[in-house]
């Protein structure tokens, strides 16, 4: 029974390690990272591929666990969020603050060590994130819009961790992924409507599920894909994807918009749910396209 007792507690720490860094977030920033890296490296260096991962979900992990510790009063009022660590009681406060502090420190030193833009960016994405984007959650819609900042971070995070620079390429990819936050976003806020409600959080543009924030969805997901296609024409420096992987891009872009086009229409949760999937089905793609298109180019 003691050992029974001793593999329950341990689990239950390591779910709740995972629930306040968000392990799944985490991962996605981690792998947005490392498809920057590919993209901005002639050599890969797999140290400092295992060095951006470990950075980056390091300071993933601490913006997420200042964020709880912030909103853990409102995160009680709503079912998506009440049974956390911290809402639920199972972890203090203060243990949620050590683990949020001790990732930025070593966050920040292990950015350090690819290079200091790496870190500084880390450590303005997680200063936003924390310092601006989280309180204004609450007050404006706009909260979204600040909040697409630190969230169009990591892709460019990892063309600065190859070339030590910021220019046109990460840029671009900064670009790509700053405007699909707001159909993915606001999708969520849509689909989880009446959960964000509760806990008093602004998502939606107009503060509604109307007509407006429907047009606006639309509107972003298009400038979504455009801004996707630009390395297309050769005008993003090194950063380039041929023809070929442009149309690919195009025809998923397509199918994020056909989503988008279907909330316009429906105007249901179950609507923006598919949004939402799709969108994050998108990113990952046009990650993997880009990649794939850099190295089929090399090899050939």
């Amino acid at each position: 029974m003691g050992s029974t007792r001793v593999h329950t507690s341990t689990a239950s720490i390591l779910t709740d390690f995972k629930e306040i860094t968000k392990m799944r977030l985490a991962i996605s920033v981690v792998f947005s990272s490392v498809a920057g890296y590919f993209l901005g490296a002639d050599n890969i260096d797999f140290v400092v591929v295992f060095l951006l991962a470990v950075g980056g979900y390091l300071m993933v992990g601490a913006s997420n666990a200042y964020n709880q510790i912030i909103e853990r009063r409102l995160d009680a009022l709503m079912d998506r969020t009440k049974n956390r660590p911290l809402p639920a009681g199972r972890m203090s406060v203060t243990t949620a603050f050590i683990i949020a502090v001790v990732f930025t420190v070593l966050g920040i030193i292990v950015l350090y060590i690819i290079n200091p833009k790496t870190a500084m960016f880390g450590a303005i994405s997680i200063f936003l994130y924390v310092s601006v984007y989280t309180p204004l959650k609450t007050k404006t819609p706009l909260s979204v819009f600040v909040g697409a900042f630190p969230g169009a971070i990591p892709f460019m995070l990892g063309w600065v961790a190859a070339s030590g620079h910021f220019g046109i390429e990460p840029g671009t990819l900064f670009m790509i992924q700053f405007f699909w936050q707001f159909p993915h976003f606001w999708a969520l806020g849509w689909w989880l409507y009446d959960d964000y409600k509760k806990g008093g959080f602004f998502m939606l543009p107009t503060g509604k599920r109307d007509r407006g924030t429907a047009i606006q969805i639309v509107l972003y997901t298009l400038w979504t894909i455009m801004a996707s296609l630009i390395p297309v024409f050769g005008v993003t420096g090194k950063l380039y994807i041929t023809p070929f992987s442009g149309m690919i891009i195009l025809f998923l872009g397509l199918g994020m918009l056909y989503y988008a086009f279907r909330l316009f229409r429906e105007k249901t949760a179950a609507a923006a749910r598919k949004l939402m999937f799709a969108s994050v089905s998108y990113l990952t793609l046009l990650q993997i396209v880009y990649v794939l298109d850099k190295f089929i180019r090399e090899w050939i």
